[in-house]
């Protein structure tokens, strides 16, 4: 006992004595020294004593795929910006291939009374995948945000990059140039946002009167490794432009153009998506689809505090268009 107020007086930085009066729901105590001394409670793994537990905790789950993909670690600056703004600290939750399974995880975020949960991608993006614990949290009426589109009927707020319009946009950009064997190198067949991008590119080429067979279309992780090694199919088809779903995946396919012998953009162009750090660092610079993080986390902040304030919740899919950003791994198709 000693040491948990001894730890928790060092998070918040106040008396020993202080910290007793807010567990044993003693007078003299301000409301955010109180608060500060429940989230900190919650951050440090100690129980809360049993009558504050039915109190939500000042903390908000966050739960991110990966964190090699450097859009990740962008838009978690952004959330976390904006939940202090508001008085919550957000925790941190990593899948990791073998880890901890998000199902696993909302029942951890449960048990600490997180106030909310903020998903960035996972299995609400995936039609084949468990979707149980999502049933969980809309029966608690937690308030959730899921940011990129999710599967149907799961009926949560959702803030999404729109994936039409930056497949087109990315499309477009390599037919202006001249591109008539062009490529898409898209996420897992079952995962909702490359199904968009995947539909997109078809009604696209449709429209403009190009051929999209299927040995076009490749379907990965999102991933270096697994963009070389998808792009590398590509090439092998004859294709001189490739969009890809991923920054991770278009600097895949560039060293997979490489490796056969060709360069970026001379021989093939290459697409990205995301805009994520350096990519205009890279060699040579990547032209890219732009989400505008910025933005999104404002909303993703502003939706997740209106559940808290009110009953009702909105289902809707909020859309934010995205940006084409051109840079050097694009050039006119060569004759």
């Amino acid at each position: 006992m000693s040491r948990r107020l001894a730890d928790v007086a060092r998070k918040v930085g106040v008396s020993e004595a202080t910290v007793s009066r807010v567990l044993n729901g003693k007078p003299g105590v301000s409301a955010s020294t109180r608060d500060a001394v429940l989230t900190a409670l919650d951050v440090l793994g100690y129980e809360r004593p049993t009558k504050l537990r039915g109190e939500r905790a000042r903390l908000v789950g966050l739960m991110m795929p990966e964190l090699q993909n450097p859009i990740f670690p962008a838009l978690a600056e952004v959330i976390g910006g904006g939940l202090a703004q508001n008085g919550f600290t957000p925790v941190l939750c990593i899948q990791t291939a073998g880890g901890v399974s998000e199902s696993d995880y909302v029942e951890l975020l449960l048990h600490q009374q997180v106030s909310g949960v903020i998903f960035t991608g996972g299995a609400y993006t995936q039609a084949e995948a468990n979707h149980d614990h999502y049933e969980r949290l809309r029966e608690l009426k937690l308030p959730t945000v899921l940011v990129s589109a999710p599967v149907d009927d799961l009926g949560f707020a959702t803030v999404s990059c729109d994936d039409v319009a930056s497949m087109e946009q990315a499309f477009g950009h390599l037919l202006q140039l001249g591109h008539e064997r062009i490529g898409i190198l898209l996420g897992p067949r079952d995962h909702v946002p490359s199904q968009r991008k995947h539909a997109a590119a078809l009604a696209m080429a449709e429209r403009q009167r190009v051929d999209l067979p299927d040995e076009f279309v490749v379907h990965s992780l999102y991933s270096l490794e697994s963009g070389q090694t998808a792009a590398a199919k590509l090439l092998a088809a004859g294709v001189t432009g490739i969009v890809c779903a991923s920054d991770p995946m278009a600097l895949g396919a560039v060293r997979a153009v490489r490796r056969a012998g060709l360069r970026v953009p001379e021989d093939v162009s290459v697409i990205g998506y995301d805009d994520s750090a350096l990519m205009n660092c890279t060699e040579p610079p990547l032209t890219t689809v732009r989400q505008p993080i910025e933005s999104m986390g404002k909303m993703i902040i502003e939706l997740l505090m209106r559940q808290m304030t009110s009953d009702g919740a909105s289902g809707d899919e909020v859309f934010f268009a995205p940006e084409l950003v051109v840079r050097a791994s694009t050039a006119p198709a060569r004759r």
